[in-house]
């Protein structure tokens, strides 16, 4: 799939997001790359070569106290290839790629993969 199609479907998840939660999304930008680097899977204690279809870097927003503020903006990363890799038609990597942008929202709040995957499965 095109970068440009790819990063549409992201653009369409982010409009979907409910209203409470978007209006609440401050100081945040979300990019698309092919992979994650070998760096970023270290960071997450994944060998090489490993499947993450999303990361987010920054401070999770019940974390912020009264002095947060001039900090560069928190970062969601949705990894294209890997997402690719494991869907089967552009209707499934549209699904998988809402369900990763709502995940990686899911940490902004403060949630934990644990705590996503209760909430995913209920």
């Amino acid at each position: 799939m095109k970068r440009e199609k790819f990063e549409s479907l992201v653009e369409e998840a982010l409009i979907d997001i409910p209203k409470k939660f978007k209006q609440l999304l401050n100081n945040i930008t979300i990019q698309v790359e092919d992979f994650p680097s070998p760096e970023v899977l270290q960071s997450l204690g994944k060998p090489p070569g490993s499947t993450i279809l999303g990361i987010y870097h920054g401070v999770p927003f019940p974390h912020r106290g009264p002095y947060y503020g001039n900090y560069p903006p928190d970062i969601i990363v949705i990894y294209q290839k890997p997402i690719e890799k494991i869907c089967c038609s552009e209707d499934d990597i549209k699904e998988t790629i809402r369900k990763v942008v709502r995940h990686e929202i899911g940490h902004y709040f403060g949630f934990d993969d644990r705590q996503l995957r209760e909430l995913e499965d209920s």
